[in-house]
């Protein structure tokens, strides 16, 4: 099976996540069935295994493929708007699946969107890691709203999000770099990591050129904008 080609799989850069989209989604995360995205691990783990890390608006899938054989036992999945970039994403893990049988099996893509429907998808704490590289900037005023981190969206990421557990951000608009910064900072369930911390995590030097986003700021001399999170304790307890 043959690596799929962009060039027939492209699409607007831009949607607008906050228009009504035909999407299906489970009323609650055990309802959903992961063995179709992740057949060969589910049937081996007896569908014990759930999804720890996730990229949120991954377009090419770079980051997933970059990532599956450096954590072959966690499940990554990317969320994708766009259809025609999902497909490309799918095809693409179909091929390389196809290619090499014992790997990336963990690693799938979903097509949603992830400003709705995210606690349909994952159980409070269920995840180890969330990316978002290289979002879209929505420069305008009135488009702020749409931008994937926001104050609101926030205390929704915290709550799939497991306590220690990090989020990754990536930019190449240092606009975006400080709004995200600074809806982070003032976040009471966020600290930022240190630059001397993050020296010892091997997924941060994967951030800057993994994406084709990444290479395409690289081609042109642009900047990248790197803050990474943690999510700390909220004080309360489930009982």
């Amino acid at each position: 099976m043959e690596l799929p080609q962009k060039k027939y799989y492209r699409q607007r850069a831009h949607s607008n996540p906050i228009a009504d989209h035909c999407f299906e989604y489970p009323a609650h995360p055990d309802d959903y069935n992961w063995s179709i995205l992740f057949p060969k691990t589910i049937e081996e783990c007896q569908k014990k295994k759930q999804v720890e890390f996730l990229d949120v608006g991954c377009g090419y899938g770079g980051l997933l493929v970059t990532l599956s054989p450096l954590f072959p036992n966690n499940l990554m999945l990317g969320l994708e708007i766009r259809v025609k970039v999902s497909d490309y994403v799918n095809d693409r893990i179909q091929a390389l699946r196809s290619q090499h049988p014992d790997q990336f099996q963990n690693i799938a893509v979903l097509r949603t969107n992830a400003m709705k429907y995210l606690p349909n998808f994952f159980h409070k704490g269920q995840l180890k890691k969330m990316f978002f590289l290289y979002p879209d900037p929505h420069f305008k005023k009135a488009k702020h709203k749409w931008r994937i981190i926001n104050k609101w969206l926030l205390s929704e990421y915290a709550y799939v999000l497991a306590e220690e557990g990090i989020i990754y951000t990536i930019t190449d608009v240092k606009d975006l770099h400080e709004w995200m910064v600074k809806h982070f900072v003032e976040h009471p369930l966020f600290e930022r990591i240190s630059d001397e911390e993050l020296k010892s995590d091997i997924i941060v030097e994967k951030l800057y050129e993994s994406t084709e986003e990444g290479q395409k700021v690289t081609r042109n001399n642009g900047d990248k904008y790197l803050a990474v999170f943690k999510r700390i304790p909220d004080g309360y307890n489930d009982s």
